[in-house]
Protein backbone atom coordinates (compact mmCIF):
# COMPACT_ATOMS: atom_id res chain seq x y z
CA UNK A 1 0.00 0.00 0.00
CA UNK A 2 1.04 3.58 -0.55
CA UNK A 3 1.40 5.93 2.42
CA UNK A 4 2.81 9.37 2.94
CA UNK A 5 6.31 9.43 4.34
CA UNK A 6 5.00 10.89 7.60
CA UNK A 7 2.58 7.99 7.98
CA UNK A 8 5.42 5.53 7.36
CA UNK A 9 7.40 7.15 10.18
CA UNK A 10 4.53 6.55 12.58
CA UNK A 11 3.97 2.97 11.35
CA UNK A 12 7.67 2.16 11.81
CA UNK A 13 7.56 3.45 15.38
CA UNK A 14 4.53 1.26 16.06
CA UNK A 15 6.31 -1.76 14.54
CA UNK A 16 8.93 -1.49 17.30
CA UNK A 17 6.36 -1.89 20.06
CA UNK A 18 6.81 1.70 21.23
CA UNK A 19 3.78 3.05 23.08
CA UNK A 20 4.89 6.57 24.04
CA UNK A 21 6.76 9.32 22.22
CA UNK A 22 7.87 12.76 23.35
CA UNK A 23 8.23 15.88 21.29
CA UNK A 24 7.25 19.33 20.14
CA UNK A 25 5.59 20.25 16.82
CA UNK A 26 6.74 22.80 14.28
CA UNK A 27 6.52 23.62 10.61
CA UNK A 28 8.90 20.93 9.36
CA UNK A 29 7.16 18.10 11.26
CA UNK A 30 3.50 19.08 10.89
CA UNK A 31 2.97 16.12 8.55
CA UNK A 32 4.38 13.73 11.17
CA UNK A 33 2.15 15.18 13.88
CA UNK A 34 -0.83 14.91 11.53
CA UNK A 35 -0.01 11.21 11.09
CA UNK A 36 0.33 10.88 14.87
CA UNK A 37 -3.15 12.36 15.21
CA UNK A 38 -4.49 9.69 12.88
CA UNK A 39 -2.93 6.97 15.09
CA UNK A 40 -3.59 8.67 18.44
CA UNK A 41 -5.27 5.51 19.74
CA UNK A 42 -2.04 3.53 19.24
CA UNK A 43 0.65 5.97 20.33
CA UNK A 44 0.63 8.27 23.34
CA UNK A 45 2.25 11.54 22.34
CA UNK A 46 3.54 13.79 25.11
CA UNK A 47 3.92 17.50 24.46
CA UNK A 48 6.64 18.90 26.72
CA UNK A 49 7.48 22.55 27.37
CA UNK A 50 10.82 22.41 25.58
CA UNK A 51 12.52 20.03 23.17
CA UNK A 52 15.35 19.40 25.62
CA UNK A 53 12.79 18.26 28.18
CA UNK A 54 11.33 15.93 25.56
CA UNK A 55 14.72 14.38 24.84
CA UNK A 56 15.38 13.82 28.55
CA UNK A 57 11.89 12.33 28.98
CA UNK A 58 12.53 9.86 26.13
CA UNK A 59 15.87 9.04 27.77
CA UNK A 60 14.25 8.47 31.18
CA UNK A 61 11.59 6.29 29.57
CA UNK A 62 14.30 4.18 27.93
CA UNK A 63 16.33 3.77 31.13
CA UNK A 64 13.30 2.77 33.18
CA UNK A 65 11.89 0.29 30.65
CA UNK A 66 14.81 -1.01 28.60
CA UNK A 67 12.91 -0.01 25.46
CA UNK A 68 14.10 2.54 22.92
CA UNK A 69 12.99 6.10 23.65
CA UNK A 70 11.60 8.21 20.81
CA UNK A 71 11.64 11.99 20.52
CA UNK A 72 10.43 14.15 17.62
CA UNK A 73 11.30 17.79 16.94
CA UNK A 74 11.09 20.25 14.11
CA UNK A 75 14.02 21.68 12.15
CA UNK A 76 16.35 24.49 13.19
CA UNK A 77 16.04 25.39 16.88
CA UNK A 78 13.79 22.41 17.54
CA UNK A 79 16.51 20.07 16.35
CA UNK A 80 19.36 21.89 18.08
CA UNK A 81 17.42 21.90 21.35
CA UNK A 82 17.65 18.10 21.26
CA UNK A 83 21.44 18.03 21.12
CA UNK A 84 22.10 18.10 24.88
CA UNK A 85 19.61 15.27 25.41
CA UNK A 86 21.14 13.25 22.59
CA UNK A 87 24.63 13.77 24.01
CA UNK A 88 23.38 12.75 27.47
CA UNK A 89 22.03 9.48 26.05
CA UNK A 90 25.22 8.91 24.07
CA UNK A 91 27.50 9.22 27.09
CA UNK A 92 25.37 6.80 29.11
CA UNK A 93 24.66 4.30 26.29
CA UNK A 94 20.89 4.85 26.27
CA UNK A 95 18.86 3.59 23.25
CA UNK A 96 17.16 6.62 21.73
CA UNK A 97 15.82 7.47 18.29
CA UNK A 98 15.49 11.18 17.56
CA UNK A 99 13.42 12.09 14.50
CA UNK A 100 13.77 15.63 13.17
CA UNK A 101 12.16 17.40 10.27
CA UNK A 102 14.04 19.60 7.87
CA UNK A 103 13.30 21.93 4.98
CA UNK A 104 12.43 20.38 1.63
CA UNK A 105 15.25 18.84 -0.40
CA UNK A 106 15.29 21.68 -2.94
CA UNK A 107 15.79 24.17 -0.08
CA UNK A 108 18.72 22.40 1.57
CA UNK A 109 21.96 24.34 1.64
CA UNK A 110 20.29 27.69 0.96
CA UNK A 111 20.12 28.97 4.55
CA UNK A 112 16.39 28.49 4.38
CA UNK A 113 14.14 29.46 7.29
CA UNK A 114 14.83 27.11 10.23
CA UNK A 115 17.32 25.07 8.22
CA UNK A 116 20.21 23.52 10.14
CA UNK A 117 22.62 20.69 9.37
CA UNK A 118 21.54 18.58 12.34
CA UNK A 119 23.25 15.44 11.02
CA UNK A 120 26.54 17.35 10.86
CA UNK A 121 26.01 18.78 14.34
CA UNK A 122 25.22 15.41 15.94
CA UNK A 123 27.91 13.22 14.35
CA UNK A 124 30.06 13.25 17.53
CA UNK A 125 27.16 12.45 19.90
CA UNK A 126 25.20 9.79 18.03
CA UNK A 127 25.89 6.14 17.43
CA UNK A 128 24.83 6.85 13.85
CA UNK A 129 22.66 9.35 12.04
CA UNK A 130 20.82 9.59 8.75
CA UNK A 131 19.32 12.17 6.44
CA UNK A 132 16.64 10.54 4.29
CA UNK A 133 16.75 12.00 0.78
CA UNK A 134 15.00 9.15 -1.04
CA UNK A 135 11.40 8.56 0.13
CA UNK A 136 11.67 4.91 -0.95
CA UNK A 137 14.40 4.39 1.68
CA UNK A 138 12.49 5.93 4.57
CA UNK A 139 11.05 2.78 6.15
CA UNK A 140 14.30 0.81 5.90
CA UNK A 141 16.25 3.73 7.33
CA UNK A 142 13.97 4.01 10.34
CA UNK A 143 14.18 0.28 10.96
CA UNK A 144 17.97 0.48 10.77
CA UNK A 145 17.89 3.36 13.25
CA UNK A 146 15.99 1.32 15.84
CA UNK A 147 18.21 -1.71 15.23
CA UNK A 148 21.40 0.31 15.69
CA UNK A 149 20.09 2.15 18.77
CA UNK A 150 19.35 -1.07 20.63
CA UNK A 151 22.04 -3.42 19.36
CA UNK A 152 25.41 -4.06 20.98
CA UNK A 153 26.32 -1.05 23.09
CA UNK A 154 23.07 0.96 22.96
CA UNK A 155 23.02 4.60 22.00
CA UNK A 156 21.14 7.40 20.25
CA UNK A 157 20.46 7.51 16.51
CA UNK A 158 19.11 10.55 14.70
CA UNK A 159 16.99 10.44 11.54
CA UNK A 160 16.51 13.75 9.72
CA UNK A 161 13.61 13.77 7.25
CA UNK A 162 13.07 16.69 4.83
CA UNK A 163 9.50 17.97 4.65
CA UNK A 164 8.88 16.86 1.06
CA UNK A 165 10.04 13.32 1.93
CA UNK A 166 7.38 13.28 4.66
CA UNK A 167 4.79 14.32 2.08
CA UNK A 168 5.79 11.89 -0.68
CA UNK A 169 3.61 8.85 -1.38
CA UNK A 170 5.65 5.67 -1.03
CA UNK A 171 5.01 1.93 -1.07
CA UNK A 172 4.92 0.56 2.47
CA UNK A 173 5.07 -3.06 3.61
CA UNK A 174 4.79 -3.79 7.35
CA UNK A 175 7.75 -5.62 8.88
CA UNK A 176 8.52 -7.15 12.24
CA UNK A 177 11.45 -5.70 14.19
CA UNK A 178 14.77 -7.41 13.54
CA UNK A 179 16.09 -8.94 16.74
CA UNK A 180 19.81 -9.47 17.16
CA UNK A 181 21.43 -12.02 19.44
CA UNK A 182 23.73 -10.64 22.14
CA UNK A 183 27.35 -11.20 21.19
CA UNK A 184 29.57 -13.80 22.85
CA UNK A 185 32.46 -15.88 21.55
CA UNK A 186 34.03 -18.55 23.75
CA UNK A 187 37.57 -17.76 22.64
CA UNK A 188 41.11 -17.71 24.02
CA UNK A 189 40.49 -14.43 25.87
CA UNK A 190 37.67 -16.02 27.86
CA UNK A 191 39.97 -18.90 28.78
CA UNK A 192 42.73 -16.49 29.88
CA UNK A 193 40.21 -14.54 31.97
CA UNK A 194 39.12 -17.72 33.72
CA UNK A 195 42.75 -18.60 34.45
CA UNK A 196 43.34 -15.22 36.08
CA UNK A 197 40.14 -15.48 38.11
CA UNK A 198 41.03 -18.96 39.35
CA UNK A 199 44.51 -17.78 40.37
CA UNK A 200 43.29 -14.70 42.26
CA UNK A 201 43.30 -14.53 46.04
CA UNK A 202 41.72 -11.08 46.43
CA UNK A 203 39.34 -10.46 43.48
CA UNK A 204 36.99 -7.47 43.24
CA UNK A 205 34.07 -7.20 40.79
CA UNK A 206 33.78 -3.66 39.44
CA UNK A 207 30.41 -3.45 37.66
CA UNK A 208 28.82 -0.77 35.49
CA UNK A 209 25.90 0.23 33.32
CA UNK A 210 26.58 -2.50 30.77
CA UNK A 211 25.39 -5.02 33.36
CA UNK A 212 22.00 -3.29 33.41
CA UNK A 213 21.79 -3.07 29.63
CA UNK A 214 22.55 -6.78 29.27
CA UNK A 215 20.33 -7.95 32.14
CA UNK A 216 23.28 -9.47 33.96
CA UNK A 217 22.09 -9.02 37.56
CA UNK A 218 21.36 -12.68 38.36
CA UNK A 219 24.59 -13.81 36.72
CA UNK A 220 26.56 -11.21 38.71
CA UNK A 221 25.14 -12.45 42.00
CA UNK A 222 25.92 -16.08 41.18
CA UNK A 223 29.43 -15.19 40.00
CA UNK A 224 30.21 -13.10 43.08
CA UNK A 225 28.96 -15.80 45.42
CA UNK A 226 30.94 -18.56 43.74
CA UNK A 227 34.33 -16.82 43.80
CA UNK A 228 33.69 -14.82 47.00
CA UNK A 229 34.34 -11.55 45.20
CA UNK A 230 33.16 -8.29 46.79
CA UNK A 231 31.29 -6.01 44.41
CA UNK A 232 31.80 -2.29 43.75
CA UNK A 233 29.43 -0.44 41.42
CA UNK A 234 29.99 2.56 39.23
CA UNK A 235 27.32 5.25 39.42
CA UNK A 236 25.86 3.97 36.14
CA UNK A 237 25.73 0.44 37.53
CA UNK A 238 23.76 1.17 40.70
CA UNK A 239 21.04 -1.43 41.13
CA UNK A 240 22.59 -4.13 38.95
CA UNK A 241 23.78 -5.83 42.17
CA UNK A 242 21.47 -5.72 45.23
CA UNK A 243 22.66 -3.21 47.82
CA UNK A 244 21.49 -5.56 50.61
CA UNK A 245 23.65 -8.47 49.40
CA UNK A 246 26.45 -9.29 51.87
CA UNK A 247 29.04 -9.09 49.07
CA UNK A 248 28.12 -5.55 48.05
CA UNK A 249 30.59 -2.88 49.20
CA UNK A 250 29.09 0.27 47.67
CA UNK A 251 29.85 2.79 44.96
CA UNK A 252 33.31 3.20 43.47
CA UNK A 253 34.85 6.44 42.26
CA UNK A 254 35.49 10.04 43.20
CA UNK A 255 32.66 10.00 45.74
CA UNK A 256 32.66 6.27 46.36
CA UNK A 257 32.86 4.62 49.76
CA UNK A 258 36.21 4.51 51.56
CA UNK A 259 35.93 0.75 52.10
CA UNK A 260 35.71 0.32 48.33
CA UNK A 261 38.88 2.38 47.90
CA UNK A 262 40.65 0.15 50.42
CA UNK A 263 39.46 -3.05 48.71
CA UNK A 264 40.63 -1.80 45.31
CA UNK A 265 44.05 -0.92 46.72
CA UNK A 266 44.49 -4.40 48.20
CA UNK A 267 42.94 -6.40 45.36
CA UNK A 268 45.11 -8.67 43.22
CA UNK A 269 42.49 -8.94 40.44
CA UNK A 270 39.89 -6.45 39.25
CA UNK A 271 37.12 -8.00 37.15
CA UNK A 272 35.53 -5.05 35.34
CA UNK A 273 32.17 -5.89 33.79
CA UNK A 274 30.22 -3.48 31.59
CA UNK A 275 32.16 -0.39 32.65
CA UNK A 276 34.78 1.86 31.13
CA UNK A 277 37.29 3.00 33.78
CA UNK A 278 36.26 6.62 33.30
CA UNK A 279 38.23 9.42 34.92
CA UNK A 280 35.88 9.66 37.92
CA UNK A 281 36.81 6.05 38.75
CA UNK A 282 40.36 5.63 37.49
CA UNK A 283 41.75 9.04 38.48
CA UNK A 284 45.42 8.83 37.52
CA UNK A 285 45.04 6.07 34.94
CA UNK A 286 48.77 5.37 34.67
CA UNK A 287 48.97 4.35 38.32
CA UNK A 288 45.49 2.89 38.76
CA UNK A 289 45.70 -0.17 41.03
CA UNK A 290 49.15 -1.20 39.70
CA UNK A 291 49.29 -4.19 42.06
CA UNK A 292 46.18 -5.79 40.53
CA UNK A 293 45.75 -7.66 37.29
CA UNK A 294 42.70 -6.63 35.30
CA UNK A 295 40.06 -8.55 33.36
CA UNK A 296 37.81 -6.25 31.35
CA UNK A 297 34.52 -7.54 29.90
CA UNK A 298 32.62 -5.14 27.63
CA UNK A 299 30.44 -5.30 24.53
CA UNK A 300 32.30 -2.37 22.97
CA UNK A 301 35.71 -3.40 21.60
CA UNK A 302 36.81 0.24 21.61
CA UNK A 303 36.56 0.37 25.41
CA UNK A 304 38.98 -2.51 26.01
CA UNK A 305 42.27 -0.91 26.97
CA UNK A 306 41.09 2.61 26.08
CA UNK A 307 41.43 4.12 29.54
CA UNK A 308 43.20 1.47 31.62
CA UNK A 309 45.27 -1.36 30.19
CA UNK A 310 43.76 -4.77 30.84
CA UNK A 311 45.68 -8.01 31.16
CA UNK A 312 42.76 -9.68 29.40
CA UNK A 313 40.02 -7.96 27.42
CA UNK A 314 36.86 -9.90 26.57
CA UNK A 315 34.53 -8.38 23.99
CA UNK A 316 31.15 -9.83 24.88
CA UNK A 317 27.70 -9.22 26.24
CA UNK A 318 28.15 -9.05 30.02
CA UNK A 319 25.41 -11.53 30.89
CA UNK A 320 26.46 -14.13 28.34
CA UNK A 321 30.10 -13.86 29.34
CA UNK A 322 29.36 -14.33 33.04
CA UNK A 323 26.98 -17.22 32.40
CA UNK A 324 29.55 -18.98 30.20
CA UNK A 325 32.38 -18.47 32.68
CA UNK A 326 30.42 -19.35 35.82
CA UNK A 327 30.64 -23.18 35.53
CA UNK A 328 34.38 -22.95 34.79
CA UNK A 329 35.56 -20.67 37.58
CA UNK A 330 36.58 -22.39 40.78
CA UNK A 331 34.55 -21.96 43.93
CA UNK A 332 36.41 -20.02 46.61
CA UNK A 333 37.72 -22.13 49.46
CA UNK A 334 38.89 -19.33 51.72
CA UNK A 335 36.62 -16.66 53.23
CA UNK A 336 39.39 -14.45 54.62
CA UNK A 337 39.28 -11.88 51.83
CA UNK A 338 35.51 -11.49 51.62
CA UNK A 339 35.24 -11.40 55.43
CA UNK A 340 37.83 -8.62 55.60
CA UNK A 341 35.97 -6.58 52.97
CA UNK A 342 32.63 -7.09 54.71
CA UNK A 343 34.04 -6.07 58.07
CA UNK A 344 35.49 -2.90 56.60
CA UNK A 345 32.17 -2.12 54.91
CA UNK A 346 30.26 -2.65 58.15
CA UNK A 347 32.45 -0.05 59.86
CA UNK A 348 32.22 2.42 56.98
CA UNK A 349 29.66 5.22 57.17
CA UNK A 350 28.63 8.47 55.55
CA UNK A 351 29.20 11.67 57.50
CA UNK A 352 26.06 13.34 58.74
CA UNK A 353 25.48 17.07 58.85
CA UNK A 354 25.99 19.75 61.47
CA UNK A 355 23.17 21.76 59.94
CA UNK A 356 19.51 21.82 60.92
CA UNK A 357 18.64 19.64 57.93
CA UNK A 358 20.77 16.69 56.80
CA UNK A 359 20.62 15.71 53.10
CA UNK A 360 21.53 12.08 53.84
CA UNK A 361 18.64 11.80 56.32
CA UNK A 362 16.23 13.14 53.71
CA UNK A 363 17.39 10.59 51.15
CA UNK A 364 17.23 7.66 53.58
CA UNK A 365 13.72 8.69 54.66
CA UNK A 366 12.59 8.93 51.03
CA UNK A 367 13.98 5.42 50.50
CA UNK A 368 12.22 4.04 53.60
CA UNK A 369 8.83 5.70 53.07
CA UNK A 370 6.40 5.40 50.17
CA UNK A 371 6.35 2.69 47.50
CA UNK A 372 9.34 0.33 47.87
CA UNK A 373 9.29 -0.08 44.08
CA UNK A 374 9.64 3.65 43.42
CA UNK A 375 11.96 4.97 40.73
CA UNK A 376 14.57 7.58 41.65
CA UNK A 377 15.75 10.26 39.21
CA UNK A 378 18.33 12.93 39.89
CA UNK A 379 19.75 16.05 38.39
CA UNK A 380 23.50 16.66 38.63
CA UNK A 381 25.48 17.99 41.57
CA UNK A 382 25.91 17.25 45.26
CA UNK A 383 22.40 15.84 45.57
CA UNK A 384 23.19 13.30 42.82
CA UNK A 385 26.22 11.99 44.69
CA UNK A 386 24.40 11.91 48.03
CA UNK A 387 21.71 9.75 46.42
CA UNK A 388 24.29 7.49 44.77
CA UNK A 389 26.06 7.05 48.10
CA UNK A 390 23.10 6.68 50.45
CA UNK A 391 20.13 5.19 48.59
CA UNK A 392 20.14 1.38 48.64
CA UNK A 393 19.15 0.28 45.14
CA UNK A 394 18.06 -3.36 45.05
CA UNK A 395 17.15 -3.73 41.38
CA UNK A 396 18.25 -2.33 38.04
CA UNK A 397 16.45 0.52 36.25
CA UNK A 398 15.50 2.23 39.50
CA UNK A 399 18.23 4.90 39.35
CA UNK A 400 17.87 7.42 36.51
CA UNK A 401 20.70 9.94 36.29
CA UNK A 402 23.00 11.67 33.82
CA UNK A 403 26.33 10.15 34.81
CA UNK A 404 28.64 10.58 31.81
CA UNK A 405 27.71 14.04 30.53
CA UNK A 406 26.59 15.36 33.92
CA UNK A 407 23.65 17.31 32.52
CA UNK A 408 22.15 19.86 34.88
CA UNK A 409 18.51 20.23 33.89
CA UNK A 410 18.17 16.52 33.07
CA UNK A 411 16.08 15.51 36.06
CA UNK A 412 12.55 16.80 35.53
CA UNK A 413 12.22 15.49 31.98
CA UNK A 414 13.83 12.18 32.95
CA UNK A 415 11.48 11.80 35.92
CA UNK A 416 8.49 12.26 33.60
CA UNK A 417 9.73 9.58 31.19
CA UNK A 418 10.70 7.19 33.99
CA UNK A 419 7.36 7.62 35.76
CA UNK A 420 5.39 7.03 32.57
CA UNK A 421 7.53 4.09 31.50
CA UNK A 422 7.59 2.31 34.85
CA UNK A 423 4.11 3.21 36.04
CA UNK A 424 5.63 3.59 39.52
CA UNK A 425 5.83 6.33 42.09
CA UNK A 426 8.82 8.47 41.10
CA UNK A 427 11.10 10.66 43.16
CA UNK A 428 13.34 13.39 41.75
CA UNK A 429 16.26 14.71 43.76
CA UNK A 430 17.51 18.01 42.41
CA UNK A 431 19.33 21.13 43.53
CA UNK A 432 18.13 24.69 43.24
CA UNK A 433 20.77 25.25 40.54
CA UNK A 434 19.71 22.26 38.42
CA UNK A 435 16.00 22.78 39.02
CA UNK A 436 16.12 26.35 37.73
CA UNK A 437 17.29 24.93 34.41
CA UNK A 438 14.26 22.72 33.85
CA UNK A 439 11.37 23.45 36.19
CA UNK A 440 9.24 24.39 33.18
CA UNK A 441 8.64 20.65 32.77
CA UNK A 442 6.87 20.70 36.13
CA UNK A 443 3.95 21.94 34.03
CA UNK A 444 4.15 18.84 31.83
CA UNK A 445 4.17 16.51 34.84
CA UNK A 446 1.29 18.39 36.49
CA UNK A 447 -0.78 18.33 33.31
CA UNK A 448 -0.29 14.56 33.13
CA UNK A 449 -1.13 14.08 36.82
CA UNK A 450 2.03 12.03 37.41
CA UNK A 451 3.00 10.75 40.86
CA UNK A 452 6.32 12.58 41.07
CA UNK A 453 7.79 14.02 44.26
CA UNK A 454 10.56 16.56 43.74
CA UNK A 455 13.10 17.11 46.53
CA UNK A 456 14.92 20.42 45.92
CA UNK A 457 18.16 20.53 47.92
CA UNK A 458 17.94 24.28 48.32
CA UNK A 459 21.20 25.86 49.49
CA UNK A 460 21.14 29.03 47.36
CA UNK A 461 24.41 28.01 45.76
CA UNK A 462 25.87 25.69 43.14
CA UNK A 463 26.87 23.19 45.79
CA UNK A 464 29.33 20.98 43.95
CA UNK A 465 31.02 23.96 42.31
CA UNK A 466 31.28 25.63 45.72
CA UNK A 467 32.80 22.47 47.18
CA UNK A 468 35.50 22.43 44.49
CA UNK A 469 36.13 26.16 44.93
CA UNK A 470 36.53 25.57 48.67
CA UNK A 471 38.98 22.71 48.22
CA UNK A 472 40.96 23.73 45.13
CA UNK A 473 40.34 27.44 44.40
CA UNK A 474 41.11 29.18 47.71
CA UNK A 475 37.44 29.84 48.45
CA UNK A 476 37.05 32.08 45.41
CA UNK A 477 33.29 31.72 45.09
CA UNK A 478 32.97 33.14 41.61
CA UNK A 479 29.38 33.04 40.21
CA UNK A 480 28.55 30.28 42.70
CA UNK A 481 26.18 31.77 45.28
CA UNK A 482 23.12 32.06 43.07
CA UNK A 483 20.65 33.32 45.70
CA UNK A 484 17.70 33.30 43.31
CA UNK A 485 14.61 34.70 45.07
CA UNK A 486 12.49 31.76 43.94
CA UNK A 487 9.88 30.51 46.41
CA UNK A 488 9.61 26.86 45.38
CA UNK A 489 6.38 26.32 47.33
CA UNK A 490 4.64 29.15 45.49
CA UNK A 491 6.25 28.07 42.23
CA UNK A 492 4.85 24.57 42.64
CA UNK A 493 1.37 25.92 43.23
CA UNK A 494 1.64 28.28 40.26
CA UNK A 495 2.59 25.38 37.97
CA UNK A 496 -0.14 22.98 39.10
CA UNK A 497 1.77 21.06 41.76
CA UNK A 498 1.66 21.03 45.58
CA UNK A 499 4.45 22.66 47.56
CA UNK A 500 5.98 21.76 50.93
CA UNK A 501 8.87 23.26 52.87
CA UNK A 502 11.29 21.23 55.00
CA UNK A 503 13.67 23.00 57.38
CA UNK A 504 14.44 20.64 60.30
CA UNK A 505 15.50 17.03 60.72
CA UNK A 506 12.65 16.54 63.19
CA UNK A 507 10.08 17.15 60.44
CA UNK A 508 11.53 14.93 57.71
CA UNK A 509 9.22 11.91 58.09
CA UNK A 510 6.09 14.00 58.59
CA UNK A 511 6.65 16.19 55.52
CA UNK A 512 7.64 13.29 53.27
CA UNK A 513 4.65 11.20 54.37
CA UNK A 514 2.32 14.12 53.63
CA UNK A 515 3.90 14.63 50.23
CA UNK A 516 3.71 10.95 49.30
CA UNK A 517 0.05 10.87 50.36
CA UNK A 518 -0.78 13.87 48.14
CA UNK A 519 -1.93 13.14 44.61
CA UNK A 520 -0.12 14.47 41.58
CA UNK A 521 3.18 16.33 41.50
CA UNK A 522 4.73 17.55 44.75
CA UNK A 523 7.73 19.81 45.39
CA UNK A 524 9.54 19.74 48.73
CA UNK A 525 11.82 22.73 49.30
CA UNK A 526 14.61 21.29 51.48
CA UNK A 527 16.50 24.15 53.13
CA UNK A 528 20.02 22.76 53.53
CA UNK A 529 23.22 24.61 54.41
CA UNK A 530 25.37 25.96 51.58
CA UNK A 531 28.57 24.50 53.04
CA UNK A 532 27.42 20.87 53.08
CA UNK A 533 30.07 18.60 51.54
CA UNK A 534 29.88 15.33 49.62
CA UNK A 535 32.35 12.99 51.28
CA UNK A 536 34.28 10.79 50.80
CA UNK A 537 36.03 12.47 47.87
CA UNK A 538 39.08 11.59 45.83
CA UNK A 539 40.64 14.76 44.38
CA UNK A 540 40.59 14.89 40.56
CA UNK A 541 43.47 13.07 38.89
CA UNK A 542 44.39 11.22 42.10
CA UNK A 543 43.91 7.61 43.14
CA UNK A 544 42.32 5.73 46.02
CA UNK A 545 45.16 6.45 48.45
CA UNK A 546 44.33 10.19 48.31
CA UNK A 547 40.73 9.82 49.50
CA UNK A 548 39.32 12.52 51.78
CA UNK A 549 36.98 11.09 54.41
CA UNK A 550 36.55 14.20 56.54
CA UNK A 551 36.02 17.86 55.72
CA UNK A 552 39.42 19.53 55.74
CA UNK A 553 40.08 22.72 57.65
CA UNK A 554 40.74 25.45 55.07
CA UNK A 555 41.58 28.99 56.10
Amino acid sequence: MKLKGAQIIVKCIEEQGIDTIYGYPGGSVLDIFDALYEDRDKLTQILTCHEQGASHAADGYARATGKTGVVIATSGPGATNLVTGIATAYMDSVPLVAITGNVGRSMLGRDSFQEVDITGITIPVTKHNFMVKDPAELADTLRKAFFIAGTGRPGPVLVDVPKDVQQALVDYEPAKPVKSKPYFSDNEYVKKAIELINAAKRPVLYVGGGCIASGASDALVAFSEKINAPVASSTMGLGCFPASHPNYLGMIGMHGMSNVAAAMQESDLIIAVGCRFDDRVAGDRKSFCPQAKKVHIDIDLAELGKNVSADVGVMADARLALEAMLPRVEAAKDNAWIDKCRDRRDHDFLLGSDGKLCPIRIIKAAERLGDPEKVVATDVGQHQMWVAQAYAFERPRKFISSCGLGTMGYGMGAAIGACMGSGKQTVLFTGDGSFHMNFNELVTASKLGLDITVFVMDNHTLGMVRQWQTLFYHKHYSSTDINYPTDFVKLAEALGATGFRLERNEDIDDVINKAFATKGVKVIDCMIDKDEFVLPMIPPGRNFDAILTAKPVIN
